[in-house]
């Protein structure tokens, strides 16, 4: 039986509040980071693994789960042998990408020793 993870925040926004939905499907501490490194051809689970050396297995595997339940990646599995998947961001998860540019611009700005 296959295990399903379920969110505590997905659908919590009590006063519908742009941000608040926006944050329900990127916030956490991996998933701007997930799509960044898709989006840069970091797009196997284990490239994003070694990219992110501080989370964890089941984190990734959870993360990479919510954005593709939210539409904002695919999966795709290659039908060879030893099995290949690879992450690609969906049309809907390329409207978020320039968010992710302004968080990139933002970090560079104000990251200490850059």
């Amino acid at each position: 039986m296959a295990k399903t993870s379920v969110r505590k925040n997905k659908d919590f926004n009590p006063t519908n509040c742009a941000v608040t939905f926006c944050m329900n499907i990127i916030g956490g501490k991996w998933k701007p980071v997930i799509i960044h490194l898709i989006r840069n051809n970091t797009n196997r689970y284990s490239l994003m693994l070694k990219a992110m050396p501080e989370a964890s297995k089941q984190t990734l595997t959870n993360q990479l789960r919510e954005l593709e339940a939210d539409g904002v990646i695919e999966r795709i599995v290659f039908a060879e042998v030893p099995p290949r998947v690879e992450y690609k961001i969906t049309a809907y998860g390329g409207s978020l990408l320039p968010i992710i540019d302004a968080m990139r611009v933002w970090g560079r700005k104000h990251m200490p020793g850059v």
